[in-house]
This record gives C-alpha cells, structure tokens and sequence, in this order.
C-alpha cells in the first residue's frame, strides 16, 4: 500500500509501529519530526525511514541527536528512506525561527509534521523568551514553528501534536499562562502545556481542512523515557500505585508501562494510517480516537479520554489569539 490513510487495522494498546505500519509504503513522502535525540521522537524517525519516508529529525543538541539516530540512518539506508537533521531549540523564539526560515529557503513540503518535541515536570522557569519552560516549550514553540512553516505542508497532509493524558491536570489558564500570580505546581504546568497542544490541532485543524490539511493531537501512553528525568521517583510510583489500585478496583490488572515501539504507534498511526476524516481535529490514544469524559473523574480512575475543555472550540481559539500575541505574529489560514 502507499500513501496517507490506508486500509485500516486492528489495532490497539499493545500495538507496536512495525505493526501500524505493516505492509504501509511511504517513498516520496516527507515528514518533519521533533524532538529526535531521544525516546519516541528516534523511534517514530525510525520506523518511517524503515518504510522508506524522508524524514527530516529536529533536535536542539545535534551532537546528541547523532548520536541517537544512528540506527535511523541504518534503517534509512536499508529502505530507500533518507534521513537528515535540523537545528531547533523550542525554547528560544529566535531558534525557531531560524529553524522556519531554513526550512522555508529551502522550499521541500512536507506531507506531515509530528510535533512530538517536549519537557515535563521540570522545576519552575522561563524560556529564553520568558515563558513558563512548559508553556513556553511544549506549546508556543511548536505553535510559532508550525504556523510559519504552515504552506509547505502539502494538501493532504496532517499535524500530529503529541500531547498525554495529563492533559487532565489542568485546562490552560490564558490570564496567567507563566505562573505570575498562581503557585507553581510541575504537574499543572505540565497539563496545562499538553491541554494547549490538544488545543492547537483543533484550532489548526479548523483552518486548515478546507486545503485538505488535517491536525490531531495524540495520548503515546506512560513509557519510560527522558520525559521523565524531573520527577521524584516515589511521587511517580505513588501515581502508578493509585492507578493500578483502580484498576483493580475495576475488575482490570496491574499498571504496565508502555514499550518505546508501543509509545510511538499512535503517533505514527495518526501520521500516516488513520483516515483523515477520523482524527482530524481530535485527541487519540492506543491507536484509535479517544473519547470525551467528565472532568468529575479523577485522573488516576481512568486509562482512557479526553477531557471536554480540551477539544472545545472557543477554548481553542482563545488559545490562538493569546498564542499570537505572547509570540508578537499573527497567522491568518
């Protein structure tokens, strides 16, 4: 098979990327994928060169990125793909838009974006620019790097923001999105940057579907990676255990984390196997699109949804408008 939206598989949880991408071609298509020195951003990179896409990594430590895709060349090399390597550091305003303006000299579209570059829990601090670290990485940086590089993504072609379930700590909070009159919390911030990447592609989206242009936003589920360097070890472990004592409340087993295969699946399944219409300007989780539950449930009573406030269309565009005025740049469709 070949191209965006292929036949549809059972899919899952449990599924891995081979599996997502089995018997999918992707020669000819190109895709910009954040965040590649390490964790899901190497193994979405590498399962699509692996199916012979062009892949184009950003990283803010190229040295470290190098280093970390190696395999991905490997693989590039192995399966007609290619595979380069671009500068970005999204936590300075100025580096994205160097990084945009590269890419946009350069002129080569794009049949897919996979914003999945992020920090999480990290102590409280500013961004080059002075934004909240998370806020300011996790949401802005991508929101100013898209939107400029916005017409070379080819008609058809989608956005994949990679948010999470603690998008459910907290909807954004557009009066004080740095923390400049509430107490900082690591895991609010942290929500309130993965509820805004939900936001985004909804907003996105709804500007860009009439060109054929379709965003989502994707759960990768709990996996072990960098992502994770800023959090205690016993608070983690007290969540989980809150966790697995609900599932098991529920008649279900033991929280099990995911594999990096497994964490990278519903990125690349939303990328280039979901069909269009199915995720755009939805929130999916374990390969499938996720769904809507009350804000009344608790975080750790549930292994699945989206809160309402995150796909709600006048929270998205309020968004927006405080997104173009906190980056100075407007971006009309």
């Amino acid at each position: 098979m070949d191209g965006l939206g292929v036949t549809p598989k059972i899919l899952g949880a449990i599924s891995t990327t081979e599996e997502v991408l089995a018997g999918v071609k992707l020669h000819g298509k190109r895709i910009l994928v954040t965040g590649v020195s390490a964790g899901l951003g190497v193994e979405t990179a590498r399962s699509l060169v692996a199916h012979s896409a062009h892949v184009v990594g950003a990283a803010r430590d190229l040295a470290k990125a190098e280093t970390a895709t190696a395999e991905v060349n490997k693989d590039a090399e192995a399966n007609d793909g290619k595979f380069e390597l671009v500068a970005l550091d999204l936590a300075s305003l100025k580096s994205v838009r160097a990084c945009a303006d590269a890419l946009l000299a350069k002129g080569e579209p794009f049949d897919v974006i996979i914003a999945n570059a992020g920090v999480m829990a990290t102590p409280f601090g500013h961004t080059a620019d002075g934004f909240e670290t998370q806020f300011g990485t996790n949401h802005l940086g991508h929101f100013l790097l898209v939107n400029r590089i916005a017409p070379l993504i080819r008609a058809g072609g989608r956005l994949i923001n990679l948010s999470s379930a603690g998008h459910r700590f907290s909807n954004v909070d557009l009066s004080d999105p740095n923390f400049e009159r509430t107490p900082y919390d690591p895991f609010v911030a942290y929500g309130r940057s993965k509820t805004a990447n939900i936001l985004f592609a909804v907003a996105f989206d709804r500007r860009h579907r009439g060109r054929g242009v379709r965003a989502a936003a994707v759960h990768p589920g709990v996996i072990e990676t960098e992502l994770g360097r800023y959090m205690d070890a016993s608070q983690l472990q007290a969540l989980i255990d809150r966790i697995s004592q609900q599932l098991a409340a529920d008649g279900k087993g033991p929280f099990q984390y995911k594999t990096v295969l497994q964490g990278a699946a519903t990125s690349v399944w939303a990328g280039v196997v979901a069909p269009a219409d199915e995720i755009g300007g939805r929130y999916c989780e374990n390969c499938h699109v996720g769904q809507i539950v009350s804000d009344s449930v608790s975080i750790s009573a549930v292994s699945e949804g989206v809160r309402g406030y995150a796909l709600d269309a006048k929270n998205a565009e309020a968004l927006w408008k405080k997104s173009e005025e906190l980056v100075a740049e407007s971006f009309s469709n």
